[in-house]
């Protein structure tokens, strides 16, 4: 079948040009060569971002897979060694979850001298977010994508990070604007790669796989692919039932296919849920779960390349 038409980039020699350009708002300006000048941007955010070692971004093509759980999750798990420093960014501009599931809502950020002043989860982990420039949580943000990438900009450039051993990004679903937007920025700072979630049924595989797709395109290291909601394990019997079915093969077989790591499949737990909900670390609230040995796996794995990690409840 015919290949979908996809954004060329603003610094392609076909940008403005392609028929994937037809109908776009920017067509004109990127046809011009305008957009084919750097972003000084890009270089301040190279420097701001020097002293950051680790940079990984956790991407999914369909939403509702739990990426943002994954994330908070991650960054809990890193930052139960007290000997690294840990950020959680969330450049999900209209949907902003991560202040609720970190306990931070009602948070507000803080500008210094030397930029914004991150909210801190603990002393070793920081996070931020536009939902702490929200005056309600149930604010909606209507912003066209010029203005998100400004956001995003500016979270990177402007936020004092302080030295990080490791900077954990959260996105929202899809290939668009936020996306194009973060690689483009992160371009100087020798991104680790992404991680991409998924969960069994082949309605989200479909779109992870454009996911994936759009990491090849823009050149994007892909660490692994990480299968949520991956069967229920049973709190009393311990037997495990496949909620969502893998009617295709999965994340496995779907890595398989595609030579990429399955980095893990953590399974359903109602209690995941409820530690979102009340902003609490799933893996200090039930260390001893099913779910928090695969994140403890995912995290000691030779991709994410961190060993001695413990939940303590």
């Amino acid at each position: 079948s015919e290949e979908v038409p996809y954004c060329p980039g603003t610094s392609s020699e076909e940008a403005g040009k392609s028929a994937s350009c037809q109908g776009c708002p920017n067509q004109q300006l990127c046809a011009s060569g305008a957009t084919k000048a750097p972003d000084p941007a890009i270089a301040e955010i190279g420097e701001k971002l020097s002293v950051v070692k680790h940079k990984i971004l956790v991407l999914s093509g369909k939403g509702g897979v739990g990426k943002s759980t994954f994330s908070a999750h991650l960054a809990h798990a890193l930052a139960s060694d007290g000997t690294k420093e840990v950020a959680l960014l969330d450049v999900d501009i209209c949907g902003p979850s991560i202040p609720r599931i970190m306990g931070l809502e009602g948070e507000q950020v803080h500008q210094s001298g030397s930029g914004w002043s991150p909210v801190y989860v603990e002393d070793n982990l920081a996070v931020m977010s536009i939902g702490f420039l929200l005056g309600s949580p149930d604010d909606a943000v209507i912003w066209r994508g010029p203005k998100k990438n400004g956001m995003i900009k500016q979270f990177l450039r402007d936020v004092d990070w302080g030295q990080l051993d490791y900077l954990v990004i959260d996105t929202p679903p899809g290939t668009s604007d936020e996306h194009l937007s973060i690689v483009q920025y992160l371009s100087s700072t020798n991104v680790d790669g992404a991680v991409i979630i998924t969960t069994p049924q082949e309605v989200s595989l479909q779109d992870v796989r454009k996911e994936i797709r759009f990491c090849q395109k823009v050149k994007l290291p892909i660490i692994g692919v990480v299968e949520n909601m991956s069967g229920f394990v049973c709190p009393k019997c311990k037997n495990t039932s496949q909620i969502f079915p893998p009617s295709s093969g999965g994340a496995e077989k779907m890595c398989a296919d595609l030579n990429l790591p399955l980095l893990g499949q953590v399974p359903l737990d109602p209690r995941i849920g409820r530690s979102c909900d009340e902003g609490k670390s799933f893996l200090q609230e039930v260390p001893d779960s099913p779910a928090a040995e695969v994140y403890r796996r995912i995290v000691q794995s030779e991709f994410i390349s961190i060993s001695h990690i413990t939940f303590l409840s």
